[in-house]
């Protein structure tokens, strides 16, 4: 008589169909073969047609037993069981980590049921020779030969041999130069543990060179965290990083789109945004130029286009209208950058004339700022990318008269500030050339609503900090002259400040 085991857990009984089959309850599924069966019977399924035509809950049972064995996913040394033929090669595998992929797993038993007189038996000899535990004792299985057709550009050779050596190893090295080829073939062969660390591995390493192929992959398997992910990293890099290189080219124009509508979307100014823009239109048109435009180069580009309409009224620029329409133009106050648009016949002239007659009644009114109805969508924006090296950061402004600076304050190595001040034309320091052509503004006192934001990337999750709304009247002393500080405790560097405002009618 065999001595119990003094720790064996106590068994409890599970209802499997019109039977009471007795089981462990820890364990996802005792190897019950009979218990598997009468399963089948209970759901109405044919055993033999679920194996002639195996669906997702008969393979998820044999892989719930296989994988109480593999729970280290010790490697196997013995002969493969498996001959898979993929990409004109031949893997060989053996049948517990071959039942880890649904996909091979479906292959597996299809075959099974067209290579055995009696498929029922070889599946059950098969479970029985794992559940014996002990590979050497295992009786000769019939070795298997399936094949797997691909036709995805992106799965190459060594991309599925990793995928397959996920099988076998706890954590397999993947390669940023291989990662999409390994989770296409991941989404294949249904391996959803290592498709899974794709998406984290790719939601990391987003960079120029890799935003348009990982938002894409995201699209495609319907990942909705990768494409957010890549969504949010456009949007703080569009202008500061991707304005700046060839890649700007590969942006498809959906996610541009999605970028250029979003409230947190970070710009030094709109005249800088509308420049990032413009560059993208051309290297659209002009597929052989392989580096970065100047602007100058832009611009003779678009003014070499018909005069008789503007460019966005032709046939090529149609399309790219709603792009443009998310542009608060009205944001753009500098003359010279108003003479430009003018001068390239790029936008409607009704565009333009709305334009001017909006910053004309503003300057008659005082700076009031009647013809903004929404804030989230017209409030003038400019920004302030504080980088590693600044202990403080400020940038001046001008607006119908009145000159305002926005500032970063580094305190200590987690610790920032953010505000903007009202500032006279006489300061010392002031730059004399930003009011040198402009008009100057001798109110006293300036009502303006405005918004302080700041965000920043931690180990791969964005940060974000936000003042209220706040409306403020601002004199020339303190404390009437500085808005309220945003007060930033963080590690990540840089970080994106973004002042929003608007002047209301006062």
């Amino acid at each position: 008589m065999k001595r119990l085991h003094p720790h064996r857990a106590r068994l409890e009984r599970r209802m499997v169909g019109s039977t009471n089959r007795w089981r462990f309850p820890r364990e996802p599924f005792s190897g019950d073969l009979l218990g598997l069966s009468q399963m089948c019977k209970a759901l109405d399924v044919d055993f033999e047609e679920a194996l002639k035509n195996p669906d997702r809950s008969c393979i998820s049972q044999i892989q719930k037993i296989f994988s109480g064995h593999l729970k280290n996913k010790t490697i196997q040394t013995g002969e493969a069981d498996v001959i898979l033929t993929c990409l004109g090669s031949k893997w060989e595998l053996h049948q517990p980590q071959l039942f880890q992929s649904e996909t091979l797993a479906k292959l597996y038993l299809m075959a099974l049921a067209q290579g055995t007189t009696s498929p029922t038996k070889e599946l059950e000899r098969l479970l029985r020779a794992q559940l014996c535990g002990n590979v050497k004792e295992r009786h000769p299985i019939k070795k298997m030969i399936i094949s797997l057709k691909i036709n995805d550009p992106l799965i190459t050779e060594v991309a599925f041999a990793t995928a397959l050596k996920d099988l076998y190893l706890s954590e397999v090295e993947i390669n940023m130069d291989d990662v999409l080829g390994v989770l296409a073939s991941a989404h294949i062969l249904q391996l959803n543990r290592l498709f899974q660390r794709c998406v984290v591995m790719m939601m990391n390493g987003l960079m120029p060179n890799t935003i348009k192929d990982f938002y894409l992959a995201g699209c495609k398997y319907k990942e909705e965290p990768l494409t957010t992910a890549c969504e949010k990293w456009l949007e703080m890099n569009l202008v500061p990083l991707m304005g700046t290189q060839i890649h700007l080219r590969k942006i498809p124009q959906e996610l541009l789109h999605k970028v250029l509508r979003s409230p947190r979307l970070f710009t030094f100014n709109e005249f800088h945004l509308l420049k990032t823009l413009l560059s993208w239109v051309f290297l659209q048109l002009n597929h052989k130029i392989q580096t970065v435009p100047v602007h100058e180069t832009v611009l003779a580009f678009f003014n070499s286009f018909p005069k008789k309409c503007s460019f966005l009224d032709q046939d090529t620029g149609q399309s790219l209208v709603l792009l443009f329409l998310c542009l608060r133009l009205h944001g753009i106050i500098r003359g010279k950058n108003l003479e430009e648009l003018r001068h390239i016949n790029f936008f409607p002239e009704s565009w333009l004339i709305r334009v001017t007659a909006n910053h004309y009644h503003a300057l008659e009114s005082g700076g009031d700022m009647a013809h903004v109805k929404d804030f989230t969508t017209q409030a003038m924006r400019f920004g302030l990318l504080f980088n590693q090296e600044y202990t403080t950061h400020s940038e001046m402004i001008a607006i119908y008269g009145f000159f305002f600076e926005i500032k970063g304050i580094k305190h200590d190595t987690t610790s920032y500030s953010f505000y903007m001040q009202r500032v006279r034309h006489t300061d010392s320091g002031f730059p004399s050339l930003l009011g040198e052509h402009g008009p100057v503004s001798l109110r006293a006192e300036r009502l303006v609503k405005y918004e302080i934001r700041a965000q920043t990337l931690v180990d791969g999750k964005w940060q974000e900090f936000r003042t209220n709304r706040i409306t403020q009247k601002f004199g020339f002393v303190k404390p009437s002259c500085k808005s309220h500080a945003l007060k930033v405790q963080t590690v990540g560097i840089p970080i994106y400040a973004s002042f929003s405002f608007i002047f209301p009618i006062s």
